[in-house]
C-alpha cells in the first residue's frame, strides 16, 4: 500500500451490537474500505468477544475488507474457520504462539492476507524472521485486551523502525497501528510510518460515525500532506 493512501479501519468492538448493520453503512458512506474485527478469547487478553459466527454475518451484510485480528491462544487451531466465515486479513500476535511461522502460512495458504501483531512491551526485534514475508505489522498502541484505552505515545520509534527496517531491505509490509487513535494522534502516527489506523471509541462512540470517519481521513491526507 501506498503511503499516500492511509486507511482508516473502524473497530465493531465498539460498534452498537443492536444495530451492527446501521453502523457498518455509516462507516461505509464514510469511504472506508476496511472494518477491523477484535477477536478475544478470555485466555491470551482478560476479555472475550466475538467469534466465527458473527464474522460470517459480518461477511454476509458488508463487501468490505474483514480485518481479523486474533487475540487469543493457539491461534493456528482457527486459522481455518475464520478464512472460511469470510475473514480477508488475518492477524496473529508474536506473543500468542511458538509456531509464528507456521501460523501465518497457513493464513497465507488459505489464500488470506497474513499478519503479525506485537504488543507494547515486545520490541520489533522479535520480528526479525517473519518481516520478509508478512502482509502487514500491527502495532499494538494499547494493551490489548478492552476499548477506550489511552494511546502509548512510545509506540511511535515502533512504528518509524518497521517504516525504516522495510525501506532498508525493500520489505513489502504495511504498517497497523491500533489503540487509542483518534483525532488528537492521527497526524503524529501517520508521519510516524502508518498506513492502516484501527479506531473504535473515536468512530463508533460520537454522534455521527460517518463525519468522525471523514475527519479522520481528512487528517491523515493532511498529516501526509505536510510531512517533513
Amino acid at each position: 500500500m501506498a503511503e499516500s493512501n492511509v486507511e482508516i479501519a473502524p473497530s465493531i468492538l465498539a460498534a452498537n451490537f443492536a444495530s451492527l448493520a446501521q453502523e457498518i453503512r455509516a462507516v461505509e458512506q464514510g469511504g472506508v474500505s476496511l472494518l477491523h474485527v477484535d477477536v478475544m478469547d478470555g485466555h491470551f487478553v482478560p476479555n472475550i468477544s466475538i467469534g466465527v459466527p458473527v464474522v460470517a454475518s459480518l461477511r454476509k451484510a458488508t463487501r468490505l475488507t474483514l480485518d481479523v485480528h486474533l487475540m487469543i491462544e493457539n491461534p493456528e487451531r482457527y486459522i481455518e474457520p475464520f478464512a472460511e466465515a469470510g475473514a480477508d486479513m488475518i492477524s496473529v500476535h508474536q506473543e500468542a504462539t511458538p509456531h509464528l511461522d507456521r501460523v501465518l502460512s497457513a493464513i497465507r495458504e488459505h489464500g488470506r492476507e497474513a499478519g503479525v501483531v506485537i504488543n507494547p512491551a515486545t520490541p520489533v526485534a522479535a520480528l526479525s524472521e517473519v518481516l520478509p514475508t508478512v502482509d502487514y505489522v500491527l502495532v499494538m498502541s494499547v494493551n490489548p485486551g478492552f476499548g477506550g484505552q489511552a494511546f502509548l505515545p512510545r509506540v511511535l520509534g515502533k512504528i518509524r523502525q518497521l517504516k525504516e527496517l522495510r525501506a532498508r531491505y525493500d520489505y513489502a509490509y504495511r504498517i497497523e497501528v491500533d489503540g487509542g487513535i483518534g483525532p488528537d494522534n492521527v497526524v503524529e502516527t501517520v508521519r510516524a510510518g502508518a498506513q492502516i489506523l484501527v479506531a473504535g471509541t473515536s468512530i463508533f462512540h460520537t454522534p455521527d460515525p460517518t463525519a468522525a470517519v471523514r475527519k479522520m481521513r481528512q487528517l491523515a491526507s493532511e498529516a501526509l500532506a505536510t510531512k517533513v
